[in-house]
């Protein structure tokens, strides 16, 4: 008997595809209020997450989890406002262009939710109107909410890519303490009663593009396209 297909397992659910929130130090969250000033109690390492966390302390006890960003040490003060400095908080208005920022709002007051992991930034690029344009690592350019906060710099341990895994197992390891799935293994070599593109000695893959109304089974590739085929040319 065969497995399903991962879109399927992945979209029926399961110990396999879940988050495992037990491995998590805390939410990343942002206080309501501004105006106000903590101080780096600690850097730890985050087993479910790529960037450290720096826990910070406001004078009223109250502690908040922020993506501890490069440069940041124990000892440090985070403004909610205030100057354009390392770690601060300041909304997407009073950060000057050119800027990088991390941990970015998606509509004021939703937390950071952009540009979480180590070595990802955004950069403010221009304003227009009440909107904030901000470019993303993928070189996408989104408008925002000038409201929006962020906070200034680059999240930690950017160079984690650079490192080797040297053995398949250190990476099975590392995917498997985050809920992810290790060995990925393409459709095409599969057998046909696992996957759409299985079956065969060599492998010409069928039509990518399929109806809207396929099974869950069949649903692989481009569904429900709007167009077909290569671009002509100019």
């Amino acid at each position: 008997m065969g497995k399903r297909i991962i879109a399927r397992a992945r979209g029926k659910g399961g110990p396999r595809y879940k988050a495992p929130s037990h491995r998590y130090r805390g939410k990343f969250d942002y206080l309501p209020i501004m105006g106000i000033v903590g101080k780096v109690e600690d850097i730890l390492h985050d087993p479910g997450r790529s960037a450290p966390v720096a826990i910070i302390k406001f004078e009223d006890g109250k502690e908040v989890l922020h993506i501890a960003c490069e440069g940041l040490k124990v000892g440090d003060a985070i403004a909610y406002g205030g100057e354009v400095k390392l770690g601060n908080v300041l909304p997407l208005e009073k950060i000057p262009e050119g800027t990088k920022i991390f941990g970015i709002e998606t509509y004021p007051g939703s937390g950071p939710k952009l540009c979480r992991s180590s070595g990802s930034y955004g950069i403010v690029i221009g304003k227009v109107g009440k909107k904030v344009k901000v470019q993303f690592p993928s070189g996408k350019i989104v408008e925002l909410d000038e409201k929006c906060r962020a906070s200034i710099g680059v999240p930690a341990g950017g160079g984690r890519i650079e490192k080797p895994w040297v053995k398949a197992g250190k990476k099975y390891h590392a995917m498997h303490a985050r809920g992810k799935l290790f060995p990925r293994v393409k459709g095409v070599v599969m057998n046909p009663v696992d996957h759409p593109y299985g079956g065969k000695s060599h492998r010409p893959r069928p039509s990518k593009s399929v109806s809207r109304h396929a099974p869950p089974g069949a649903k692989v590739g481009s569904i429900s396209p709007k167009r077909l085929g290569k671009k002509k040319g100019r």
